[in-house]
């Protein structure tokens, strides 16, 4: 049981809420993320199956939707230290079916693919710039891990002043420890949590007030 008297007096766990330009981001859910005999495990394929349902909803209410894959030149040229830490990721290159996003999330025309080298889906890419563009205000992060690549691009979200919801079984880690530590504190600090049908519901009413505005 974690005692909050801490994070209270820090005045911390704030809602930032929503903007009216959400995006769904959908973090490394791929081919060898969801295999626990190579970067998978713990509860990475239900996250994977409630993010299907996400999907669908965002696509069907018109939201920009990215997706990341960790991608690495064939020779490494452009590996770097977290390969140190984790020499197996050297091998997810671009035609390497575990760099892939896994089927049931396949991204569909229009949607961006962001290939990373490390754990933040901003760090060294596009995505920011692709954002800006699209006129987001709002990230919903889904994807794996939660204490890993997920956290990275929660806290680069927030660094770049984008409001962040994490929907909580949206992402997922090797174990459920990580995973639901790094859940309490992204919400004390970084980010609002929600579940996948709370999320559906909140998308909904956005659109209907946006509707409502034309």
């Amino acid at each position: 049981m974690v005692d909050l008297d801490a994070y209270r007096k820090a005045t911390l766990g704030n809602s930032s809420g929503w903007g009216r330009r959400p995006a769904l981001l959908v973090v490394d859910f791929t081919n060898g993320f969801n295999d626990p005999e190579k970067f998978g495990g713990g509860n990475i394929g239900p996250a994977i199956g409630r993010t299907v349902d996400l999907l669908a909803a965002a696509r069907r209410l018109g939201l920009p939707v990215a997706f990341t894959r960790v991608v690495y030149a064939d020779d490494g040229a452009d590996a770097g230290i977290f390969c140190l830490k984790a020499p197996a990721l050297r091998s997810l290159t671009e035609n390497n079916p575990d760099s892939h996003v896994v089927p049931e999330l396949a991204p569909a025309p229009g949607e961006y693919v962001v290939r990373k080298q490390m754990p933040s889906a901003f760090f060294g890419t596009g995505l920011h710039s692709w954002l800006t563009y699209k006129g987001v205000d709002t990230i919903l992060h889904t994807g794996c891990t939660t204490s890993g690549c997920v956290r990275a691009s929660v806290i680069d979200g927030l660094s770049h002043n984008y409001r962040n919801i994490v929907v909580t079984d949206c992402v997922g880690d090797r174990a459920l420890e990580p995973h639901e530590a790094n859940l309490f504190d992204m919400e004390q600090k970084y980010a609002d949590l929600v579940t996948c049908d709370k999320a559906i519901g909140a998308l909904e009413q956005i659109q209907g007030k946006t509707r409502a505005a034309e």
